[in-house]
């Protein structure tokens, strides 16, 4: 397994072989830098610590320097491990050309936000009844949502309005349709969770 951390810029669409117009989704991906490896002598197991997009040095405490400066570069905002098959030292950076044009990959990334909904919205609810015989509140009411005199409570997990949105969420099996290695661009297949400028991590 391997992997990038990326930035999602945006959606368009291109036309295929046959002029199909296809969606897609624009990723800036990496470039990452190796900024730590880990071992099984040491951590137990083997994988990759990759930091993609520069952060201010001003920003960052003096562990998080000290700790990016040991593979020769600045601190990253974004950091996470992967489970790499090939050989990469400290310091290697990695491009958009690890992935290949018409393979398919797993992208994860935090939905958007849509703050305090109801339960029409959060989970599909029809409402209760009609707007006829005399209810005139009741469209997007949730209905009963306990019981009676046993067990007098609300049963844990019961759906109901609340927090809605910021899930991770991961989006498998996504076909890559062009990678554009000079401006480490990556376009993919459908959409992916998340925001325009939002960090997403490519697997494969």
């Amino acid at each position: 397994m391997s992997g990038l951390i990326g930035r999602k810029i945006g959606m368009t669409s291109i036309f295929d072989e046959n002029g199909k117009n296809i969606p897609c989704t624009v990723i800036e991906a990496g470039p990452c830098v190796v900024t730590q490896v880990r071992t099984k002598g040491v951590d137990g197991y083997e994988a990759l610590q990759l930091g993609f997009d520069d952060k201010n040095e001003k920003h960052s405490t003096k562990a998080a320097t000290g700790h990016f400066k040991k593979a020769g570069t600045v601190a990253k905002k974004k950091v996470v491990e992967f489970k790499f098959e090939n050989e990469y030292n400290l310091g290697d950076v990695l491009t958009v050309d690890v992935f290949t044009e018409g393979e398919f990959v797993d992208v994860q990334g935090t939905s958007k936000g849509k703050g305090f909904q109801g339960v029409v919205k959060r989970h599909g609810f029809g409402g209760v009844g009609q707007a006829t015989h005399g209810q005139h509140n009741r469209l997007r009411a949730p209905g009963s949502v306990g019981a009676s005199s046993y067990p007098s409570r609300v049963f844990k997990g019961m759906r109901m309005a609340g927090r809605m949105g910021t899930d991770k969420v991961t989006v498998q099996n996504l076909k890559v349709l062009k990678v554009v290695a000079d401006k480490n661009l990556l376009l993919v297949k459908g959409c992916v969770p998340g925001h325009t400028n939002s960090y997403v991590i490519i697997q494969k």
